[in-house]
């Protein structure tokens, strides 16, 4: 055999025992290949991704945003039933039977010289028509300006109330009736009234009539 025949030979040889190599040992030759590779450890990859828990989220679900509630403080819910009464009566005996200012003393005034003979509610009343004429525009508008209005009370003296003796019950009643009337805690039946007469005397003959209690027919 020549010198070149026996170096093409040699070479096929060399050639068919790599392919034998590569075909029969790939996990030889894929580990060689990775070990050239720089891989990151597990802990890089654990640092450098976000921090998911794919069960806490249903797919497809909206997150709401959180809303802050705040603590409801309880002693200053008021209860709308702390004021009422099962009756007028009853209104009129948890009041303080001392007239605090002059408001009070000049209304009370009124319903002790206008009708402290008549029932609670015909008191009531009159102290409904005094608190309607301040409000309404068409008289003075202070309570004891209206008690005082020349020619309207004829109990008034030189605009002026006469003295009451204040151990009397009838006025301490008449005390407790202003009070109920100032802070609305009781309804009354002439509640729209604006002036009252004895009963058997002739109103205005624009007046509409409102109500009639003990002697006295209340109208607006």
């Amino acid at each position: 055999m020549s010198f070149a025949s026996r170096v093409a030979s040699f070479a096929a040889m060399s050639f068919s025992l790599v392919a034998l190599i590569g075909t029969s040992t790939p996990g030889w030759a894929n580990g060689l290949d990775r070990s050239l590779i720089a891989t990151p450890t597990l802990a890089t990859l654990n640092t450098l991704a976000p921090h998911v828990v794919p069960d806490q989220i249903a797919p497809g679900a909206t997150v709401e945003p959180e809303v802050s509630i705040p603590d409801v403080d309880q002693s200053v819910v008021q209860d709308d039933d702390d004021n009422s009464y099962d009756s007028l009566a009853e209104a009129v005996a948890d009041q303080d039977t001392v007239a605090a200012d002059d408001t009070m003393r000049c209304l009370a005034g009124a319903i002790y010289f206008e009708s402290k003979g008549e029932p609670l509610s015909g008191q009531l009343a009159v102290a409904q028509v005094i608190i309607n004429r301040a409000k309404s525009g068409r008289f003075p508008t202070d309570v004891c300006a209206v008690v005082k209005q020349r020619g309207q009370f004829s109990f008034v003296r030189g605009g002026r109330i006469p003295s009451i003796d204040e151990a009397r019950r009838s006025w301490q009643t008449a005390v407790a009736v202003a009070r109920v009337a100032l802070s609305d805690a009781w309804d009354s039946v002439a509640s729209e009234a604006l002036y009252f007469n004895a009963h058997g005397r002739s109103p205005g003959a624009r007046m509409q009539r409102v109500a009639a209690i003990g002697g006295h027919t209340f109208y607006r």
